[in-house]
C-alpha cells in the first residue's frame, strides 16, 4: 500500500442547477437518490452562494479561490466566442490555479467537463494545470451534436477535438468512473475536476429523439424549447451518473474528499423555492446553489449546516484536505470550511460581495443582512426572516443600509473596474424579479 495519505479529491460541479433540484433541497417532481445518499453520508450546505450568477464568473473564482473580479476574464458576462481575441481572455497559464497546485504537489489531475476558462492557443485546461482533459472547452455543447456556441464541434481529447459519439451527460460520468477505477492506490492521489455541463441548455434527453431536433434546430434557438420533463430527464441521467461515479469511490482503497456543487443558480426549469430570481441575478434565487461535502471519517454525517459559504471556499478547503499551501503571492479570498466540517468550529457570520455589471447589479450579504441594488432601487432584506426578498426595509435601517453600501465600495475599490468591453445589453427579465 501507499504512504502517501493524503486523500483524492472529485471536485463535481454542475451547470445551471437550482437550489431546489435535488430531492433533498425540496424537489418534489423526481427524484436525486445518488445525491440524496451523497448528502446523508455528507454535510448539506442550506446557505452556499455561487461568486456569481453566470458560469464563467464562478469558474474564475474556483480554479483563483479568489473574487473573479480580480481577472479581466472575470469580468466578463459570461465569455463568449467572439471574445477569444481580446486580451485576457482567459485563465493566465502562469497562474497558480488549484490544479495547478495540486500537480506542483505531486497529485495526479484531470478536468472531464466543461472549460469555458479561455481558447486555445493560448488558454486551456492543460495549460493551467491539468495532465488530462476530456470534455468541452466552451459555455455548453449540444447533448448529441456535441456543436457548441459557435456552431463548431466543442468535445475535446486534451486538445484535438474528438468525434465520439454518445449522449455528453453519459460520456463525462463514463469517463470519470473509468477514471476512478483505473486508477492504482499506489500511485499518486488524484484531483478529479468533474464539471458536468447539464443541466444546462438546450435542453434535450433521450426519450424525445434528442438527437434528431438538435440537428435542426438553429443555434440562436438553443435557449429555446425544453419543458418540466425533459429538465427532470436530464436531472435523473445526471444523478445516475454521478451514482456511478460514486460507486467506483466508494470501492477505491484511498480515502476522497468529494465536494458537489453548481456555478450559478438555475434556469427556468429550476426550482429555486423558496427563492425569487434565477441564473443573471443576484437575488437569492441566482446565487444560492445545492453544496455536499463527502469525506466519511472526517465529515460529521448527515449533518444540514447553516453556516454561509461561497464557491471559492470550496477551493480553500480542498487545498487544505491536500496539506498544499496557497501561492504567497496570491492568497485566496475563501475560507477553509475543514473545520466546521467535524464541528470542531460554531458557524461563522461572513460578509460577501457580488457584483454584476447587467442591469448595474451589487449585493452584499452581512450576517443575516443583504444589501441590494438593481440600478438605481436599493434594497434591504432580512434574509433569516424574508428569504423571497419581498419586505425591503431600507427606509426603516437607514443607517444600516448606508454602512453595507460604504462597505461594498470599499470593497469594489480593490477590485478590477467594470469593463464597458465586456458588458453586455441587459436582459429583459422584466416580470420574473418583481
Amino acid at each position: 500500500m501507499t504512504t502517501d495519505s493524503r486523500p483524492n479529491i472529485l471536485f463535481i460541479v454542475v451547470d445551471d442547477c437550482g437550489y431546489a433540484d435535488l430531492s433533498c433541497c425540496g424537489q418534489t417532481d423526481y427524484t436525486t437518490p445518488a445525491l440524496d445518499r451523497l448528502a446523508s453520508e455528507g454535510v448539506r450546505f442550506t446557505q452556499a452562494y455561487a461568486n456569481a450568477p453566470l458560469c464563467t464568473n464562478t469558474r474564475v473564482a474556483i480554479i483563483t479561490g479568489q473574487y473573479q473580479y480580480r481577472f479581466p476574464l472575470g469580468l466578463v458576462e459570461p465569455l463568449l466566442p467572439e471574445q477569444r481575441s481580446q486580451d485576457g481572455m482567459g485563465i493566465p497559464p502562469h497562474f497558480p490555479t488549484m490544479p495547478k497546485l495540486m500537480q506542483l504537489a505531486g497529485y495526479r489531475t484531470a478536468l472531464i467537463g466543461k472549460w469555458h476558462l479561455g481558447y486555445l492557443p493560448h488558454y486551456g485546461p492543460l495549460r493551467s494545470g491539468y495532465d488530462e482533459f476530456f470534455g468541452v472547452m466552451g459555455a455548453f455543447t449540444g447533448y448529441y451534436t456535441h456543436r457548441g456556441d459557435d456552431g463548431e464541434l466543442d468535445l475535446y481529447e486534451g486538445e484535438t477535438t474528438t468525434d465520439e459519439v454518445g449522449y455528453v451527460t453519459d460520456l463525462l460520468s463514463d469517463r470519470a468512473t473509468a477514471y476512478v477505477e483505473q486508477s492504482d492506490a499506489r500511485e499518486a492521489p488524484w484531483f478529479l475536476s468533474l464539471h458536468y455541463t447539464a443541466p444546462h441548455w438546450p435542453w434535450s434527453a433521450p426519450s424525445v429523439e434528442a438527437a434528431a431536433r438538435e440537428r435542426e434546430v438553429d443555434p440562436a434557438e438553443w435557449k429555446e424549447g425544453g419543458s418540466p420533463r425533459i429538465y427532470a430527464e436530464m436531472m435523473g441521467i445526471l444523478d445516475a451518473g454521478i451514482g456511478r461515479v460514486m460507486d467506483a469511490v466508494r470501492k477505491s482503497d484511498r480515502e476522497t474528499l468529494v465536494i458537489f456543487t453548481s456555478d450559478n443558480g438555475g434556469e427556468r426549469y429550476s426550482k429555486m423555492w423558496p427563492f425569487v430570481g434565477r441564473k443573471w441575478d443576484l437575488l437569492e434565487g441566482g446565487l444560492r446553489i445545492p453544496q455536499i461535502i463527502w469525506r466519511p471519517g472526517h465529515v460529521q454525517a448527515g449533518l444540514v449546516s447553516h453556516q454561509v459559504t461561497i464557491s471559492m471556499d470550496l477551493t480553500a478547503t480542498c487545498l487544505a484536505a491536500a496539506g498544499v499551501a496557497a501561492d504567497p503571492m496570491h492568497q485566496l479570498d475563501g475560507m477553509d470550511l475543514t473545520p466546521l466540517l467535524m464541528e470542531e468550529r460554531p458557524e461563522q457570520q461572513r460578509t460577501l460581495f457580488w457584483r454584476l455589471a447587467n442591469r448595474q447589479q451589487r449585493a452584499v450579504r452581512s450576517g443575516n443582512w443583504k444589501y441590494l441594488k438593481v440600478g438605481d432601487q436599493e434594497f434591504l432584506f432580512d434574509i433569516a426572516w424574508d428569504p423571497r426578498e419581498r419586505g425591503n426595509v431600507a427606509r426603516k435601517h437607514p443607517d444600516l443600509l448606508n454602512k453595507l453600501r460604504n462597505e461594498w465600495l470599499e470593497w469594489e475599490r480593490k477590485m478590477l473596474p467594470v469593463s464597458p468591453d465586456f458588458v453586455l445589453p441587459a436582459l429583459d427579465l422584466s416580470g420574473m424579479l418583481w
